[in-house]
């Protein structure tokens, strides 16, 4: 049991002893990175519970058909379209987009359409649009809008074009419904 824990965590284990030896020769820059690591240690256990929380009400209540209709193999530009939505109107750090993927893939969404979330949710986000266009202005953020936009559909495109049936058929089976 403790190797299988070493064996899991060896890399925060392995972080953790550079942390100490940081403080050991340099205390002032180890005090620090133990503050920041600190900070976003609280930081994750203040977003992930409440993703979680929401993930699993949506595994609940929405209907896998409703979900596959709308965003499975079949939904065309409604469900690229529905992918891009949901990812720019997302709020939260990018990690957090995982576990949504995770039930999304669960509930019969397409590859492509899980790349287009994904892809939107990391580059796409509408707060970010309205920063940009308040700091740097209207023409840079379209323009860069404009080509996050041609960017995740050009990789959810070539990814599914590229990705082989058989390498496809290795992605699914962990999220198919029992």
């Amino acid at each position: 049991m403790v190797k299988d824990i070493l064996r899991t965590y060896r890399g925060f284990f392995v972080l953790l002893g550079l942390c100490f030896v940081t403080f050991f020769f340099s205390p002032l820059l180890g005090r620090k990175v133990f503050t920041v690591a600190l900070q976003n240690i609280l930081f994750m256990l203040s977003v992930v519970p409440p993703v979680f929380i929401l993930v699993g009400l949506f595994d609940v209540w929405i209907p896998r058909e409703m979900v596959v209709k709308r965003l499975g193999e079949a939904s065309g530009m409604v469900g690229i379209g529905i992918a891009l939505a949901l990812g720019a109107f997302a709020a939260g750090p990018l990690y957090a987009a995982f576990p949504v993927a995770e039930v999304l893939l669960r509930k019969g969404v397409s590859l492509r359409n899980i790349w287009v979330f994904l892809g939107a949710w990391s580059t796409m986000k509408i707060p970010m649009l309205l920063f940009e266009i308040q700091n740097l202005g209207p023409v840079f953020a379209a323009s860069r809008y404009f080509m996050s936009f041609l960017g995740v559909l050009a990789i959810a495109f070539l990814l599914n074009c590229f990705l082989s049936l058989e390498e496809k058929n290795r992605i699914y089976p962990p999220f198919e419904a029992p």
